[in-house]
């Protein structure tokens, strides 16, 4: 049994030319989706077969799937494709009219030429398979168009809405309502982006005072004293207020990089540190009164920036993790 005309439409489905050594080429075009107006019928996209007699050429496909799928050789898958060609062309000439399942049919007109009519039952589009072609009834968009209508009109006689034109002619006021609302609504989201507005400018007004409040406060000194001095009353003459100012605060006199061991609210402890520092080895002095009315005490002063990190590092060693280097 010849089978080649079943592995002709194997192959169709995945090649767009399939050629039939000595006879000629099955040729596929993809088609979109069509509809017929006149008969509502659907169609999915589908591949076209057409036939070309000129194109009979060995390109080794059709005789390669023989041989693989029946387990011969590929000389024997030749030989087979030519008595099967030799028996399509016997069959012509005598006239007959020869039939390829799920390809088409074959016949020789009154001028003596081959003629090909393809089949429309195979669709060898792969892409498309499961779909089917199916034909829709005619819809009556009038007789629709009333029961919608009298749906609508049986809707309008429980709701205020209107929805065709006669109820809106008959209900005016409904339309000065719509309007009104919609200008109800505008002005109430600008009267909320106003007020929205007041609000953000309020909350950064208190930010801004509350900023101001912080800056004004005293800061406080940046250590702790070990062995705080008890309270005193202290009384000061009054000409003699400016001699002790100036006693309390030094001019900076050598470098600009200070290794700060503390500042004070009062100029007599400032001074306590001083002496303090003074006795274990450090060039301790005042460098004035910083912006927070405070007497900042330093350690030592350095013109070389490195020996005063040097000295930083040493004194955090040594004495406390307090200190600090200011830079003026």
């Amino acid at each position: 049994m010849n089978n080649t005309a079943k592995y002709i439409s194997d192959l169709l489905y995945r090649y767009e030319c399939v050629i039939v050594p000595g006879f000629g080429a099955f040729l596929t075009r993809r088609q979109p989706a069509t509809i017929n107006e006149s008969t509502n019928a659907f169609y999915p996209p589908q591949k076209l077969i057409s036939f070309n007699s000129q194109l009979q050429n060995n390109d080794g496909l059709l005789a390669n799937y023989i041989a693989s799928a029946e387990g011969v050789s590929y000389t024997d898958a030749v030989a087979k494709i030519q008595r099967y060609v030799l028996s399509l062309q016997d069959k012509m000439a005598k006239g007959k009219r020869v039939e390829l399942e799920g390809i088409g049919a074959f016949y020789t007109s009154v001028e003596n030429t081959l003629q090909f009519e393809p089949s429309q039952e195979v669709n060898y589009l792969a892409e498309a398979f499961g779909l089917n072609s199916f034909v829709s009834p005619v819809i009556d968009r009038e007789v629709k168009r009333e029961v919608y209508k009298e749906e609508v009109e049986a809707l309008e006689e429980v709701t205020p809405i209107t929805f065709t034109p006669e109820k809106r002619s008959e209900r005016p006021y409904l339309q000065y309502a719509a309007i009104a609302a919609v200008f109800i609504g505008v002005f109430g989201v600008f009267g909320l982006k106003h007020i929205s507005d007041q609000n953000i400018q309020h909350n950064q007004n208190l930010i801004v005072e509350a900023n101001n409040e912080i800056e004004n406060k005293i800061q406080e000194a940046t250590f702790e004293i070990s062995n705080p001095l008890p309270a005193i009353n202290l009384n000061f003459i009054k000409e003699n207020t400016s001699e002790d100012e100036n006693s309390a605060t030094e001019e900076i006199t050598s470098g600009k990089y200070h290794i700060v061991a503390g500042a004070f609210r009062i100029p007599s402890n400032a001074k306590k540190k001083v002496s303090e520092l003074k006795s274990k080895g450090y060039n301790a002095r005042l460098i004035g009164v910083n912006k927070y009315g405070l007497h900042q005490v330093v350690y030592e002063s350095f013109s070389d920036r490195v020996e005063a990190l040097q000295a930083l590092n040493k004194i955090k060693r040594e004495e406390t993790r307090r200190a600090w280097m200011l830079i003026q």
